[in-house]
């Protein structure tokens, strides 16, 4: 694999000349001014916000007075846009998300740290979001680089980490879903079509080639082949890893502005400081591919070991059960 077409260094004279740019972070965030997306942007623009995007994993365009439809062409520059399956989505364009939230309506649970929709085999690789009301005071954003995270384990953690896999599942969206016999009928309907997926833990992002921490609070459950106590105690210590304030960029918004974030790298949690204030939001999520393993699987036989055989093992020979003769 090569990573050679990358090109880093947004600050030359070309790039300046199609917007300009200036750093938000250290490890994310940049703005992005002297560009309109109400018009049409011609390829090099694309290409150029392409690789800022990767590089800084957060870009921030204020002073957007756009439309729906200018929301949706931009989001096709970096590809085709998906239907979230558990949103609040317009009626006439489900691929538009509208987060109208206010007195009566309170926000979704999104004030935990994640990356968006990994419970999908291929998850969105970026998510670009409108401010359209803004509460007069609250509703930040925060973001934290998955990239900052690795690179903050020590090595030996790296190398503990490298190669593990995690489950990941929509279990924050299960409680939408009523508990008679409709309820449970459709959420099994939903199970079909999004079953636990299995994300390698450390990913290399297809631009820039750096590795990242790919696992979240929200979506994913366990570390696949290892004991429940273990699994636990690694999934909290890298949750936490996120939190660190340094490797973040808390983002402070305005009316008229969009956001647009790389969901292969970064992690994000909506404030919900504002309610029950109004803020209203417009956006749009592109489809992504499967997470680049940065190291081949473990070895299932190293992640677990049995003193005493488990049930599972004498699936041939083991007594019948009840529900088994059903």
């Amino acid at each position: 694999m090569t990573f050679a077409s990358f090109k880093p260094d947004l600050t030359g004279t070309a790039q300046a000349a199609r917007f300009q740019l200036r750093r938000l972070g250290t490890f994310a965030g940049a703005e992005i001014t002297r560009i309109d997306l109400s018009q049409p942007l011609d390829a090099p623009t694309v290409e150029a916000l392409k690789q800022a995007h990767a590089t800084y994993g957060v870009l921030t365009f204020p002073d957007q007075k756009i439309s729906s439809d200018d929301l949706k062409r931009f989001g096709r520059y970096f590809g085709e846009l998906s239907v979230h399956p558990f949103s609040t989505n317009a009626l006439d364009s489900p691929e538009l998300i509208i987060y109208d939230n206010k007195e009566g309506n309170p926000p979704a649970p999104t004030d935990i740290w994640h990356a968006d929709e990994t419970f999908r085999a291929a998850p969105p690789m970026g998510t670009a979001l409108c401010s359209k009301i803004i509460p007069e005071y609250g509703g930040d954003t925060a973001f934290t680089s998955m990239n900052a995270v690795y690179e903050g384990l020590s090595d030996r953690w790296q190398h503990f980490v490298n190669g593990l896999e995690a489950v990941h599942d929509f279990k924050p969206f299960r409680g939408l879903f009523s508990q008679d016999r409709a309820g449970i009928e459709k959420m099994r309907l939903f199970e079909d079509l999004y079953p636990p997926v299995t994300h390698p833990v450390v990913t290399v992002h297809p631009l820039t080639g750096k590795k990242c921490i790919y696992v979240n609070p929200q979506f994913t459950l366990s570390i696949k082949g290892m004991a429940e106590d273990e699994s636990r105690m690694v999934l909290d210590m890298l949750f936490r890893k996120a939190q660190i304030h340094e490797y973040q960029y808390r983002h402070h918004w305005q009316a008229d502005m969009v956001v647009f974030w790389d969901n292969r790298c970064m992690q994000h949690a909506a404030l919900h400081d504002y309610y029950p204030q109004r803020r209203l939001m417009e956006r749009v999520t592109i489809q992504g591919s499967p997470p680049m393993p940065a190291y081949p699987g473990a070895d299932p036989s190293e992640l677990r070991r049995y003193l005493m055989p488990p049930l599972s093992a004498f699936k041939a020979t083991a007594q019948k059960r009840q529900h088994e003769r059903r």
